[in-house]
């Protein structure tokens, strides 16, 4: 594949976006499909409706879905989540006039989530954008008129209460809100969280009685924003720091605890050991240096270990492979943990490829991993577990994403028995096209 050295890597190869919608039914299968899973599997990325974007944070959100039920694949589907860009394209990602990130003009481009009713597009910028079981998009969701800022594109669902957990940055005072969303779906909870500058806070952690927010130094700079550059960037003087909020405080209190500078995408999980909170991260030494907006460094999984006694934290690497996109059974998430999957993954290399081709699977009791290979030219995304129903240990299920080979030029939605890594594919959903590479994804249960 021949690399061009004057387009942007995020629009060559397997980044480059797909122009149209399609929809294609009863989808050829390599192997068995598991005849639980019964539901929908869809992921969410950049693809700019024009064919361009200036960074690959930037472009429309598209989702791309395959719904699985009794051992078929019914169908694969792609569509724009149709938010104004949709129809007006030309449209300033970030308005010069009022710089309002609470408005509706998100790009919906980062996660897909359900939750109580709802089926959610998620960005950190903007109020989420709802769609539906068969992708049609049904409007923003300002949870009935009471969200009115920025909303996280990685809210965490608690598994033991069944409420979304989220927050909000801003460029403008206050920097950080907490949210809260009930297991019935209505936003109860707000709370300013002070801290010193606009960072870009990507994503946070809970626990079952604490919540984590990293306040890390990609900062945002006002007058480069209205310049028309990148607006963050790694600013080390800026410092580091973790506060540990209780979830039940009402007052939202937070204790912050110092860290060395660094930055951080995407957590693997946190969880309680009596007064000491254990944080797994995926962790860059640093994030776009001097404003490139270019990625220069890669991510390996470190721990942080919080006193919240004294304040101290303990910061160890636990391995030392390029790695992204974490994700755990979210019957987990906020809780201790044994297994914890990612894709090693090194997006420093500006190439039309994900230099990717394994899954990682961490035994974190024991401190071991395995992998799965998937081959030369074959590149994974992110997989998403899906625990089986009944399931008895916490890696009885399936592990799903999509997987793109460059020789076909063309994706399947692979499915992987957890518990046997190495193992061959369960089942390989041939794709009627590509799905570029993109971010975030969740399974769908039909009865949910």
């Amino acid at each position: 594949m021949t690399v061009s050295n004057t387009i942007p890597f995020h629009l060559q190869g397997n980044y480059a976006p797909v122009e149209d919608e399609i929809s294609s039914g009863e989808l050829e299968i390599r192997g068995s499909i598991p005849s639980e899973l019964n539901g929908r599997y869809f992921r969410n990325g950049a693809n700019p409706i024009t064919g361009e974007s200036a960074h690959w944070f930037l472009g429309d959100g598209m989702i791309h879905g395959v719904r699985l039920r009794e051992g078929r694949a019914e169908w694969y589907r792609n569509r724009w989540v149709k938010t104004p860009f949709y129809e007006d394209p030309a449209k300033p990602v970030i308005d010069l006039e009022n710089l309002d990130f609470s408005s509706e003009n998100s790009k919906a481009n980062t996660h897909v989530v359900y939750h109580a009713g709802r089926i959610l597009c998620l960005e950190e910028g903007h109020v989420p954008w709802e769609i539906s079981d068969e992708l049609e998009t049904l409007g923003p969701c300002s949870f009935d008129g009471r969200l009115d800022g920025s909303f996280t594109a990685h809210p965490k669902i608690c598994p033991t209460t069944g409420e979304m957990l989220a927050f909000g940055y801003s460029w403008q005072p206050p920097y950080l809100t907490f949210l809260g969303i009930s297991e019935v779906g209505e936003l109860v909870q707000r709370r300013d969280i002070d801290i010193p500058a606009p960072v870009m806070m990507h994503d946070f952690n809970i626990t079952a009685k604490r919540v984590v927010f990293m306040d890390l130094p990609v900062v945002f700079d006002l007058d480069v924003a209205l310049a028309g550059g990148m607006p963050f960037s790694f600013q080390r003087d800026n410092g580091a720091r973790l506060g540990v909020m209780n979830r039940d405080n009402e007052n939202g209190d937070v204790q912050w605890s110092e860290i060395d500078p660094c930055y951080v995408f995407h957590p693997l999980n946190s969880y309680d050991i009596g007064d000491r909170v254990i944080v797994d991260v995926a962790r860059y030494p640093s994030m776009w240096e001097a404003g490139s907006g270019q990625f220069t460094t890669t991510a390996e999984l470190w721990r942080w270990d919080i006193d919240t006694v004294s304040g101290d934290v303990s910061e160890t690497q636990l391995d030392d492979r390029p790695i992204e996109f974490g994700r755990v059974a979210d019957s987990r998430v906020g809780l201790q943990y044994k297994f914890g999957y990612a894709v090693s993954l090194d997006l420093s290399e500006k190439t039309a490829k994900s230099n990717g081709g394994r899954l990682l699977k961490y035994n974190l009791e024991e401190g071991q991993s395995e992998i799965w290979e998937f081959g030369d030219g074959n590149d994974p995304g992110e997989f998403v577990f899906v625990e089986r129903p009944n399931a008895e240990a916490e890696d009885d299920g399936w592990l799903l994403g999509y997987v793109y080979n460059r020789i076909e030029d063309r994706s399947a939605l692979v499915v992987l028995d957890a518990s046997s890594p190495g193992g061959d594919p369960l089942a390989e959903v041939l794709l009627p096209r590509r799905v570029p590479f993109g971010f975030h994804g969740s399974w769908i249960w039909d009865d949910r």
